[in-house]
């Protein structure tokens, strides 16, 4: 995968066209306000009475509903949440917005798994950030950026790929490198990451671990130091310096452990879940199940909301992160 930088993006190809960002929560903000910074015509798409309104008047951002910005605009972002991205395609978007014009996905789902068929009209690609909505939009004030992947599902016009370097470019992404993909790739990757590591795998993993401790009669504020609260040190150290470069960094007697004991964790019986896992994802099981889940109200979403906020360790946490103030300012 190649990256293309700022430097070989050209901006132009978008200097009289109007840009529609739907949504504005951390990513649709943090796109608006870049794109304006970088002296785009942009323009937020929020619903009348949006609480989201007089947030974009103090920012300077100028607002219309969903409903015209598709008409007016040249390419319009589509930064709702997924699920609802279905009904804002067909509702809004699909009678109103202008033959040739683009539809933008920072993430690849509703496209790959086939609950939105855009027009055959329109250019279909994908800016996806790698980074949360925050880092976007802070990077980009202190003048670099966060990497961004770049995909085209369609080029009606044939120049869906000048537009959507462009558009990564004005978002700051071309700072940092602009790498393409694929909805599918994009898609399914950061689905396995998602429940594999980042979010299934980490929360899983630490709650074992604090439970383990705890029944064995340790403390339970060791236990979350332990298993919790460091795993942050340990993941900055990956961030800079890799896996290997964080080994160098720890003690022999930590990295004794993680190269005798890690594998008894993520043993022959994990790697054949994370085989199934990424089978559900790539068969659209995966997808089919969360459908579901969101057609009946939620309610596995639900029950796994009141389970971890019951959980001890939330109770440890929020007393021993009320020691730590600074914390506060990070939002952790």
């Amino acid at each position: 995968m190649k990256a293309v930088y700022e430097a070989d993006i050209d901006t132009g190809i978008l200097a009289n066209s109007r840009i529609g960002v739907l949504g504005f929560g951390a990513q649709g903000r943090a796109h608006a306000l870049n794109l304006r910074d970088s002296g785009a015509d942009v323009v937020v798409g929020l619903r009348d009475g949006s609480p989201s309104i007089p947030l974009c008047a103090e920012l300077k951002l100028p607002t219309g509903t969903p409903e015209r910005v598709a008409g007016e605009a040249d390419l319009v972002m589509m930064l709702v949440p997924d699920e609802v991205q279905p009904a804002v395609y067909s509702d809004i978007l699909a009678m109103r917005m202008r033959q040739g014009s683009a539809l933008l996905f920072a993430h690849g789902y509703s496209v790959h798994f086939r609950q939105i068929s855009p027009r055959p009209d329109l250019d279909v690609l994908m800016v996806a950030p790698l980074g949360i909505g925050d880092q976007v939009r802070q990077t980009f004030v202190e003048g670099n950026g966060v990497p961004a992947l770049l995909a085209i599902h369609q080029d009606a016009t044939g120049t869906a790929r000048a537009r959507g370097l462009a558009y990564a470019a004005l978002n700051g992404h071309g700072r940092a490198g602009v790498l393409q993909t694929t909805f599918a790739d994009e898609t399914e990757t950061d689905l396995f990451a998602e429940q594999a590591v980042l979010c299934g795998g980490v929360t899983h993993l630490i709650t074992a671990a604090f439970e383990t401790l705890v029944d064995a009669g340790y403390p339970e504020e060791l236990a979350y130091f332990g298993c919790l609260h460091e795993l942050k040190l340990i993941t900055d150290l990956i961030h800079s310096r890799g896996i290997a470069g964080m080994r160098r960094s720890i003690s022999s007697t930590a990295e004794f452990g993680d190269y005798t004991r890690g594998p008894r964790v993520i043993g022959e019986d994990s790697r054949a879940a994370l085989k199934a896992m990424l089978e559900d994802i790539r068969t659209g099981r995966f997808a089919d199940e969360l459908s579901r889940e969101m057609q009946a109200g939620q309610p596995v979403l639900a029950a796994g909301r009141s389970a971890a906020d019951a959980h001890p360790i939330e109770a440890v946490g929020t007393r021993l992160r009320a020691m730590m103030p600074w914390l506060a300012d990070t939002g952790r």
